[in-house]
């Protein structure tokens, strides 16, 4: 599923860039910017499609972010602690080596704020690439680059709601506090309405969007708030299920009779043997791969390409940040972690493997244009997206070209030590 949307992403990022280098780019952008919303009161809801898709839409691409790192805290790899803190400690040198490398090329400048665009890695696009290496590549690299990926989104998306947001209105905050606490108190009693859910979600998500912090930290409380144990055990399943018979004893088969109620309470507990975060998952993660993400890209990703953009300054700021720092924050905060035992490295994710993930890493197009469109003016904020696409693309080149150099799984020598520290 990842290779396909990586696939359907790139082919609206190339419709995107060639409509806003031809004619039509006027009709294209007059559509992006047709306003649309509400008034409520003195509440006025009223946006840009391109808006309502970055702040709205974008939501639901991080609350599936915020389901993917809680399932794996809790019922995946992360629960390990030491496993965990290697991916931990990686996607902090990704992000923290990256804002200082463009930091260092742009204080004083006028893209200085832009600092945040270099620190996040675009998960779908790092696991197509991964999958076309297929069995060149352990399964722990895989792990690795997904935890990674997930953790420094979410520190991206602390950066949009800390460092890109002024002016908050704290009364309406409050309001969007009180819906959180209610939203806890549900899953404490044992409400399973997911409609419910959704729908004090979108109070929530209003409440925050008014008091003037970014909307899209939602879906990354939600996310984490869902549940990740499941309600019925498979012993319970198993119970129930002895219950059921195979036909009804009865010829009045369209009446409520006791076999039937037994299939229904079978029905609710097969589907309550997923925890609710993968529930969750399984049914948005088609609509953000193969919708959220494409409409993204086709609202976002257009922009003029001149040459005079390619030498600017914030065009090698964002592109030395992703092709540079990446890497190198990565690869050295990973083997601080393991040299002072903080963490441990699987004995088949040797640091050729390590380096070759690093540098996929600089692939950053989701949250990099995200952040570009908050953090940029208008008239450098194209020169910040061709320096998100070069970087993307020599990061992918770079990244797949070492790992194809490396020898096929199954030829990995099985005399390495255990754990690697």
């Amino acid at each position: 599923m990842q290779s396909a949307g990586g696939a359907i992403l790139i082919f609206f990022i190339i419709t995107a860039l060639v409509l806003s280098n031809s004619p039509w780019d006027h009709i294209y952008e007059h559509a992006l910017e047709l306003k649309i919303g509400f008034q409520f009161g003195a509440l006025e809801f009223t946006r840009s499609l391109r808006e309502w898709i970055n702040d709205g839409l974008m939501t639901l691409f991080f609350f599936l972010v915020a389901l993917e790192l809680k399932r794996e805290l809790v019922l995946g790899e992360l629960k390990k602690p030491r496993m965990a803190a290697l991916s931990i400690a990686a996607a902090l040198g990704g992000m923290v080596v990256p804002a200082l490398i463009y930091l260092l090329l742009q204080v004083g400048q006028p893209g200085q704020d832009g600092w945040g665009t270099v620190m996040a890695t675009d998960t779908v696009f790092v696991v197509a690439c991964l999958t076309l290496v297929g069995s060149r590549i352990p399964k722990s690299l895989r792990v690795f680059m997904l935890s990674l990926a997930i953790v420094d989104d979410i520190g991206a998306i602390l950066v949009v709601a800390i460092g890109y947001t002024s002016n908050i209105n704290w009364s309406v905050l409050a309001v969007a506090a009180l819906g959180i606490v209610f939203v806890r108190t549900m899953a404490v009693i044992g409400f399973r309405s997911f409609p419910l859910y959704f729908l004090v979600g979108g109070v929530i998500w209003f409440a925050i969007d008014a008091s003037g912090i970014h909307a899209t930290i939602t879906g990354v409380i939600l996310g984490l708030m869902t549940p990740a144990r499941r309600w019925v055990s498979n012993e319970r399943l198993y119970a129930i299920l002895d219950q059921v018979i195979a036909h009804p004893t009865s010829d009045e088969s369209s009446r409520d009779t006791v076999d039937r109620q037994t299939l229904q309470i079978a029905e609710i507990a097969a589907r309550e043997t997923l925890a609710p975060v993968e529930r969750m998952e399984i049914a948005l993660h088609p609509w953000v791969v193969f919708v959220i993400m494409p409409l993204f890209a086709f609202a976002n990703a257009g922009l003029p390409l001149t040459s005079s953009d390619l030498f600017s300054s914030v065009t090698v700021a964002v592109f030395s940040g992703f092709v540079v720092g990446k890497p190198i924050g990565i690869l050295l905060f990973s083997w601080l972690a393991v040299r002072l035992h903080i963490a441990v490295r699987p004995p088949e994710l040797t640091w050729r493997l390590l380096a070759g993930g690093s540098l996929l890493a600089g692939i950053g197009f989701t949250m990099a244009l995200f952040i570009a469109n908050l953090a940029y003016s208008q008239n450098i904020v194209d020169s910040a997206k061709l320096g998100i696409f070069l970087a993307s693309i020599v990061s992918a080149a770079a990244g797949l070209a070492l790992l194809m150099c490396s020898p096929e799984r199954g030829n990995i020598s099985s005399s390495e030590p255990r754990m690697k520290r």
